[in-house]
């Protein structure tokens, strides 16, 4: 479901092509996904409280920030509706979506943030629910600890839910290059696909692009 202050993406398919030609570098660039910027994915401060509902399901979510807590409040669970609480210090909740993305037939609720200062780093804190009767935290590995794709990781997320997958996006640095001023002109996106994990649902890296 989409609610304003939502990223918009427009996810597509790449052509994959064995030969990398100055053609195929312009045919690539025209079919780039787009994200439309928003001022909630700014870092703006004016983030208080969203609820969020599953289309064809009495399952919601309140999505509320009171001072330095985030707390998520599930409505519409079998068996607990138990409030979530997260110490946010140092970040700030940009947005929050709703989607199915594992496909079976119930909700999982991702809140945004960015942390404080020039950084801009994303954070992601979602949940996803049990066959209808209860929600457990899904985990998003951090993509500064993986090191095929940190190499010129300097934050600046973009995040959102597309379809049935979760979305990553940011610039691509050079070594000598300040936080503000990426100068390689290029960006990496990773694809993420929600899987069943030992002891929680965790979101697995499925595809790359840089464009």
């Amino acid at each position: 479901m989409k609610t304003a202050g939502i990223i918009l993406f427009s996810c597509v398919m790449l052509a994959s092509c064995s030969s990398r030609n100055s053609s195929n570098k312009s045919k690539q660039a025209e079919t780039t996904p787009q994200i439309e910027t928003t001022a909630s994915q700014e870092g703006t401060t004016g983030f208080q409280e969203m609820e969020l509902s599953y289309p064809g399901s009495n399952i919601s979510f309140t999505v509320k920030v009171e001072d330095k807590t985030l707390l998520i409040q599930p409505s519409g669970l079998s068996v607990t509706n138990e409030a979530f609480k997260h110490d946010i210090t140092g970040y700030t909740v940009t947005n929050a979506e709703i989607g199915d993305l594992n496909v079976d037939g119930y909700p999982e609720l991702f809140v945004y943030l960015t942390s404080d200062g020039s950084g801009s780093y994303g954070k992601l804190i979602g949940y996803s629910v049990n066959n209808g009767k209860s929600a457990s935290q899904v985990y998003l590995p951090d993509v500064a600890e993986n090191k095929e794709l940190n190499q010129g990781y300097m934050g600046h997320d973009q995040m959102a839910i597309v379809e049935n997958t979760f979305c990553q996006r940011f610039p691509i640095y050079n070594e000598t290059d300040s936080n503000a001023n990426p100068t390689t002109g290029k960006t990496r996106q990773i694809q993420y696909r929600l899987v069943d994990g030992e002891s929680c649902r965790v979101l697995q890296v499925d595809k790359v692009l840089e464009f």
